[in-house]
């Protein structure tokens, strides 16, 4: 399952090795079809990558810290820095392969 991402947990969970955070909101559509293929993703990478989640509606400024403009928004680190960025709804093939290039 997902990591949910506060900024109170924000930092630690992210600052060792390749993590996959997708900025979402419950109103969002895109996000409704987007969570499905992270939750996938987080057994499947389980132990090689951390695979999280944030709620902008309830984590503002880490939305704000990033620049999320439109959700989803999916932000991959690598030992705590963002590597790549990515607008709108992503394919699971589409986000292993960016995944498995930085681990």
């Amino acid at each position: 399952m997902a990591v949910a991402l506060t900024k109170d947990n924000f930092t630690q969970s992210i600052e060792n090795g390749v993590s996959l955070v997708d900025f979402w909101a419950p109103w969002c559509g895109p996000c409704k079809m987007q969570l499905p293929i992270v939750e996938e993703l987080s057994s499947e990478l389980e132990g090689k990558a951390v695979i999280a989640k944030i709620n902008v509606d309830e984590e503002p400024e880490l939305a704000s810290k990033f620049g999320v403009m439109s959700i989803p928004t999916l932000i991959l680190f690598k030992d705590g820095q963002p590597v790549d960025k990515m607008v709108g709804l992503q394919s699971k093939d589409a986000l292993k392969n960016k995944i498995s290039g930085q681990l």
